[in-house]
Parts: structure tokens; C-alpha cells; sequence
């Protein structure tokens, strides 16, 4: 048989967010076509901003689409905390030129919509990926040669095996881990203003936080400047669920009673908030089950203090592509190394963000050796610190697995 002009094998991907898009320009370069199954009736993403490190350009790069994605971010200067109660600066990192020699990317702010679509873009140019929305999975077998999806309208699909980018709430993920999430009790509203209704004293091009007692605010530029990205955390009063609404303005504000009048007057611009209520899962040793594997937010949902979800769903995407490369697409052997390669490094992330949660809503004394931590702090220190995390690249992204 002639294999020259055969029909690429078909993969599935469950979800068709920032990790699945990702996963599928991944397979496709490995010689996959791809059919993703999105349970919602279109294919998008909500969200308001996120930040991205060099990792995540690195990422965008070896999926092919970074220059789509250079063209719609925002280049920061710099990244900065301040105390919230009295505006003390806590500590400045500079993310020009000495950062872009460093890591060999830039740090940017994007609109998470604006990584949606570069990535969407990608997939479609390919010609190889299918897209299905309403398609909720609900049934997955498999066997020796491959998996099959049951939706919830009775379709089947079937690929030689299946990525469960489902997100934080994965139906992969319940059928084979079934664990529970984790609520944190945190409150996270998001809004986009415009620049217009934006305070100019604040209108910084950087990642700003203000870290409070049990809160905190974030603010950024989006899209060349004309917007800005606000994000206001803080510890509930209320038993939360975890998900997804409309906010109230009355709520956000009463949380915020005793911050510095700079910093308040971020909860007073947006003209409508989406309020999240937060979780995270335990990071697990396996998620990998046969031809059946996890990937992004379904694999380790995190809290958003290291600003790292959409970051990590890219990497793992990239490693899974550069996994079935190494092992000549044998999908046992290259599931375990993906695997082996990704568990340490993201099981981090997610402890590293509750710990640094702890650190930005600190209290009492906590807050004062919060604010001490890093005075007199050189940038090549800074850098230093965060070498593990931004020096991550397509090169070196199996290197834990072979270790």
C-alpha cells in the first residue's frame, strides 16, 4: 500500500479553548488531522486579559503562529506591586530589553479572546482540524487501536486516541480521575474598561498588582492601549460554588473598604463585572490512561496567582507534539513521556499560586515581611528567580522526563 497520499490518522481532542486549539496545531504538525468536540454552540472564549511570559511565545512559536500572536499583544515595561493599604512599592521587575536577552521572549498582556483566535486562525489554515460544537462528551471507551466518544445526542467519533482539554471542569477527567475540586473560598471579578474611563495616573504600561489584607487588584493595558484589563480578588463571606456569573458592583465594593484611594478607585470604573468563583484541584501523579490523556486547566487547574493557566495548557501542547516526535508517534510510549515531562513542572504552578495567594492577600505581620521581601532586589535577581518558569522552551521541554 501506497502510505504517501493515505488519510492522516484522526485524534480527538475534547474542548476547543487555548489548550485544545493548542493541542491540535500540536498533532497536526506531527501528521494527525484533528477533530475537536466543544460542547458549547460556538467555538470562543470568554475572559477579559492574561499575562504571558516568555514561555508562552516560545509555545506560540513552536505551534506556528507566533507572529499572529506578537501583532495582537501588549509589551509591558514592566511588572509592579504595590501595598494596597498605603501604596508602598513592594517590589518592580523590568521586563525591556534586559528580560527579552534574557529568556530570549518579551513579557505581554493580551486579551485571552485575542490568543483564541490566533490559535483558532492556526487551526483552521491547516485544513486538517474538524471542529464540532454542542457536542458534549459523555462516553469514552477504548481499546487497542484507539478511542471512542459517545456525545450527548448518541454521535459517535473515533480517533487513535483522545486529549481531554475539557477544562476545569472535565468530563474526561471525572471519568477516569473522579476526583473533587478543591473551592478556595477567593472571588475573582474581571471587567475591561475603556481607556478613556481609565485614571490616567494609572495608566502604566505594566502588570500592576495592589496587594491587600485578603485581596487584591490587578490592572493592564489591552489592545494597543485602548482598554485596560481590571481584576479584583477577594475571600468570600459567603460558602461558594465553584462557576461563573454576573457580578455586582455593591459586592465587589464592599470588600474593599480600607484600601488607599488610588488603588480603590479601580473597583469603581467597570460598568459590569463577571465574577468567578475559584478552585483548584490536587495535583496528581497520572493522567494518562492508555490512548486517554489530560492536558491544560483538565490536567491541573490552578488559582490565577501566577498569572501561568493558558501558559501551561501551551507548553503541554507543545510537549505532547514534541513527545510523539520523539517516539515516532507511538502513542504508549509518547503519552508516558508527555506525561513524565509535565507532571512536576505544572503540579508547581499549582502550589506555587496558593503560596503566592498567601503572599499578596497577607495580613498583620505577614503583610510586613510581605513588603521586605524583596527591597533592593536587582532585575538580574529577579531573573534569576524566575528562570525556572520563563526559561522554559520546545528545546528543553522533555528535559524532566528524561532526567
Amino acid at each position: 500500500m501506497n502510505t504517501e497520499h493515505s488519510t492522516p490518522p484522526v485524534v480527538l481532542v475534547a474542548g476547543g479553548g487555548i489548550g485544545g486549539l493548542a493541542a491540535a496545531l500540536a498533532l497536526v504538525r506531527q501528521g494527525f488531522r484533528v477533530t475537536v468536540l466543544e460542547q458549547s454552540p460556538e467555538i470562543g472564549e470568554i475572559g477579559a486579559g492574561i499575562q504571558l511570559g516568555p514561555n508562552a511565545f516560545h509555545a506560540f512559536d513552536a505551534l506556528g503562529i507566533g507572529e499572529k500572536a506578537r501583532g495582537r499583544a501588549v509589551y509591558t515595561d514592566y511588572m509592579v506591586m504595590h501595598d494596597a493599604i498605603n501604596a508602598y512599592q513592594v517590589g518592580k521587575m523590568p521586563t525591556g530589553e534586559s528580560f527579552r536577552q534574557r529568556f530570549g521572549n518579551p513579557y505581554a498582556v493580551i486579551h485571552r479572546a485575542d490568543v483564541h483566535l490566533s490559535l483558532l486562525e492556526g487551526a483552521q489554515e491547516t485544513g486538517l482540524v474538524d471542529f464540532h460544537t454542542s457536542t458534549r462528551v459523555v462516553g469514552i471507551e477504548q481499546d487497542g487501536d484507539g478511542v471512542t466518544v459517545t456525545a450527548q445526542d448518541g454521535r459517535t467519533f473515533r480517533g487513535v486516541a483522545l486529549i481531554g482539554a475539557d477544562g476545569v471542569k472535565s468530563v474526561v477527567r471525572q471519568q477516569y480521575v473522579g476526583d473533587p475540586a478543591r473551592v478556595t473560598g477567593h472571588v475573582v471579578y474581571r471587567a475591561v474598561v475603556e481607556k478613556q474611563d481609565f485614571p490616567q495616573e494609572l495608566q502604566w504600561n505594566a502588570a500592576s498588582i495592589w496587594v491587600g489584607p485578603n485581596c487584591h487588584l490587578v490592572h493592564y493595558p489591552l489592545r494597543g492601549g485602548e482598554q485596560y484589563n481590571v481584576v479584583v480578588t477577594f475571600h468570600s463571606r459567603e460558602q461558594e460554588e465553584w462557576g461563573v456569573r454576573e457580578g455586582s458592583k455593591e459586592e465587589v465594593q464592599s470588600y474593599f473598604q480600607d484600601i488607599c484611594p488610588k488603588a480603590r478607585q479601580l473597583i469603581d470604573l467597570p460598568k459590569s463585572w463577571k465574577r468567578w468563583a475559584t478552585a483548584d484541584r490536587e495535583p496528581i501523579g497520572q493522567w494518562t490512561y492508555g490512548r486517554v490523556t489530560l492536558l491544560g486547566d483538565a490536567a491541573h487547574p490552578t488559582t490565577q496567582y501566577m498569572a501561568q493557566g493558558a501558559c501551561m495548557a501551551m507548553e503541554d501542547a507543545v510537549t505532547l507534539g514534541e513527545a510523539l516526535r520523539s517516539c515516532g508517534n507511538d502513542w504508549t510510549q509518547a503519552l508516558d513521556l508527555y506525561q513524565r515531562a509535565r507532571v512536576a513542572r505544572t503540579a508547581r504552578i499549582v502550589l506555587s499560586s496558593r503560596e503566592m495567594g498567601r503572599i499578596y492577600h497577607a495580613k498583620g505581620v505577614e503583610r510586613l515581611v510581605r513588603n521586605d521581601l524583596w527591597r533592593g532586589r536587582t532585575p538580574e535577581r529577579f531573573y534569576d528567580a524566575m528562570e525556572w518558569l520563563y526559561g522554559w522552551n520546545v528545546g528543553n521541554c522533555l528535559d524532566a522526563a528524561r532526567r
